[in-house]
């Protein structure tokens, strides 16, 4: 065969190629998945870019499509969090937290990350708040849920960023060594490293 139609065959199929995963993406992106999961993706986006009423007004619509998507009602929850909105948030991480222990089977890991990080993001909420039994509870709970789900960023995020942030097991660990000692001893607010907690959404 011919170098020249070699070398353009190959061309070719590298730009079908191309062109196929390009199709796929963007059909999934668009299309794809179950009722209300492309909303939930541009929830995320918006909850990222902060933009916390776009986020919000998305999770509304993916709940129209699907009630009770899980995924929405984490974002939702996320929002009320970001926004200082704790009241709903708590009303929001409770609902997600109980839904999802009637209804998550055994061989569900995506289903079993979403309750894991809920109880990290009500940890966090409960930790914000100065309530630090209540989210020891909640990170101990998230932990024997599914750890892998709440470990948080690795080497690159540090390598980033400069920093690797707390994760729920550090952050468990620190509060029980702190609930120890007496209490005009105790330091469970650190308003620096606490800015660095991440949220959590699977």
């Amino acid at each position: 065969m011919n170098d020249r139609v070699l070398r353009r065959f190959i061309k070719l199929m590298a730009l079908l190629i191309v062109g196929a995963m390009l199709f796929w993406l963007a059909a999934d992106w668009f299309g794809g998945g179950d009722p209300g999961d492309y909303e939930v993706r541009q929830g995320d986006q918006r909850l990222s870019e902060g933009k916390y009423d776009e986020a919000l007004a998305a999770f509304d619509r993916a709940l129209e499509e699907m009630p009770d998507h899980r995924g929405a009602l984490m974002g939702r929850a996320l929002v009320f969090m970001q926004t200082d909105r704790h009241e709903e948030a708590f009303a929001e991480f409770k609902y997600l937290i109980d839904f999802l222990t009637d209804s998550v089977a055994p061989d569900d890991p995506t289903g079993r990350a979403v309750l894991a990080a809920a109880y990290a993001n009500r940890g966090i909420l409960y930790d914000r708040r100065g309530e630090y039994r209540e989210a020891l509870e909640d990170y101990i709970r998230s932990i024997r849920v599914d750890e892998g789900a709440v470990e948080g960023p690795g080497v690159v995020h540090e390598i980033l960023y400069g920093y690797k942030p707390s994760t729920v097991r550090d952050r468990a660990i620190y509060i029980h060594e702190q609930l120890q000692l007496p209490e005009d001893q105790r330091q469970l607010a650190n308003p620096e490293l606490d800015e660095q907690q991440r949220m959590y959404k699977p």
